[in-house]
């Protein structure tokens, strides 16, 4: 096990340099928050993380691309984590599925993740994931993460909103385009299912999903990429579901945003 104990570089986020430790064992290459690794390394005796929390008789099963399970891993003091299969979306996900190339998606999902962290940006914690090579350069892989606070989506938190609290939401939203734009991040899938919202009033958080989609260009104006991607995910929800997510909205949002630069 290697762990140090330097702050995380925004530029260069090193997990081993984060406070995370390689677990490895017969059949899979996992990391972890190095205080977890005993609860971790028992979950991969049931085979995967995602078989271990099927397993379990307390799970909590949700929808994503595939079974999602929120489960307690048994740390000191227990917490409450999710447990996705990475799996592809889209075209490849009829065709590949679970599998990617070696060393799949997970590691990048870490990285990109403390980079984020790093810049104030709220994501799910990356508590472990583990790889398990299937032959050749292929391999499957599965990430756990600290479960959110109670919330919901964007769509479904704007639905039951006074005008009031939706003024806080675009004023929060605005908050996070500008944070990712100081961070030089641009998520090529940002939409409103993607914002993940928490609490309320000052207490309010809006949580950035999916950060494996994320990249630092390092050119371009990314603030204007996510605001774009956002107005066309709000429109897009507004006529084929009926989100009353109105161009009144929209323009809010982007004056918001703009007054944040």
């Amino acid at each position: 096990m290697t762990f140090a104990t330097s702050p995380p570089d925004i530029e260069h986020s090193d997990p081993l340099q984060c406070g995370y430790v390689h677990v490895k064992g017969r059949g899979f290459q996992a990391v972890a928050q190095e205080w977890t690794v005993s609860a971790v390394g028992t979950a991969l005796s049931a085979g995967t993380l995602h078989e271990w929390a099927a397993l379990q008789d307390s799970k909590e099963e949700m929808r994503g691309r595939g079974v999602i399970y929120s489960v307690v891993l048994p740390t000191n003091p227990p917490m409450s984590v999710v447990v996705r299969r990475n799996r592809h979306g889209g075209l490849f996900g009829a065709l590949t599925g679970e599998y990617f190339l070696t060393p799949t998606r997970a590691p990048l999902e870490l990285q990109i993740s403390l980079r984020l962290a790093a810049a104030g940006i709220p994501t799910p914690e990356v508590i472990a994931y583990a790889v398990y090579p299937v032959g050749g350069i292929f391999a499957r892989s599965d990430v756990v993460t600290r479960r959110l606070p109670p919330g919901g989506d964007l769509p479904e938190v704007w639905r039951h909103a006074s005008d009031a609290d939706r003024e806080v939401l675009l004023s929060a939203v605005a908050s996070l385009l500008h944070s990712l734009a100081a961070a030089g991040a641009w998520h090529a899938d940002l939409n409103l299912k993607n914002l993940y919202i928490a609490g309320n009033g000052s207490a309010l958080t809006v949580y950035l999903l999916d950060v494996d989609r994320v990249t630092f260009p390092g050119d371009g104006d990314v603030y204007a990429r996510n605001l774009q991607r956002l107005i066309r995910s709000a429109r897009k929800w507004k006529v084929r579901w009926g989100l009353d997510f109105d161009e009144e909205s929209i323009e809010r949002l982007a004056r918001l945003a703009e007054e944040k630069k």
